[in-house]
């Protein structure tokens, strides 16, 4: 597993005095990835946003927010 993602999403659990990995979704790890690419997308059409028209977009803050807000619970979620 050289994928950090699906690595921060990998259960490890002790049976018997081995441990055992059992790796995610794919398609909860393809989801993960995705929304951490529109986060990257997001930040930098911020960026522009405030280089180009000098003005902070809200609108495209509350989306790098929920997407966040997304991410943090997919991965605090998966280890409960």
């Amino acid at each position: 597993m050289s994928d950090w993602i699906k690595r921060a999403l990998a259960r490890k659990r002790i049976q018997r005095g081995r441990v055992i990995v059992e790796e995610p979704n794919e398609k909860l790890v393809w989801g993960v990835k995705f929304a951490v690419g529109m986060t990257v997308c997001l930040s930098g059409l911020q960026v522009a946003h405030l280089v180009v028209l000098g003005q902070w977009s809200s609108e495209i803050f509350s989306t790098i927010t929920g997407l966040i807000g997304t991410i943090s619970g997919v991965l605090i979620g998966s280890h409960a």
